[in-house]
């Protein structure tokens, strides 16, 4: 079983049904991997819904990507995540760190995005 982490905007892009803006590979890795959501990025679509950014509660857009693509909710354990955060360095973003540290920690796990800087610096990352 493979795992591909969900970043937030492709999050909000697929709950939006704006399927365009993916690249051919990042469809390949939602078809080809088990999906999963790290309890961060539902962190930061409350943070981006409190800023009037994004129209929709958290939990309805993950509720729709649950039903829609059998996305889910990720439980690897968060001591593991915050250790593998410190090491992080090339960001300050909180979101961006413990998006990465969590895909990174369970087993080097694809994490699709389309962010360049962290596309450079997380060997896993696709799109």
């Amino acid at each position: 079983m493979s795992y591909a982490y969900l970043d937030t905007h492709v999050i909000v892009w697929l709950h939006d049904g704006l399927i365009e803006r993916l690249s051919e590979e990042a469809k390949r890795q939602i078809e080809s991997n088990d999906l999963l959501i790290s309890p961060m990025a539902l962190l930061e679509l409350q943070y981006l819904s409190d800023r009037k950014r994004v129209g929709v509660e958290p939990l309805s857009i993950f509720t729709y990507l649950h039903a829609t693509f059998d996305a889910n909710l990720c439980s690897f354990p968060f001591p593991a995540i915050a250790t593998e955060a410190l090491g992080c360095r090339w960001t300050n973003d909180p979101f961006d760190r413990l998006i990465v540290a969590h895909a990174k920690a369970n087993r080097d796990s694809v994490l699709i995005t389309a962010d360049t800087e962290i596309r450079r610096n997380y060997a896993a990352a696709k799109w």
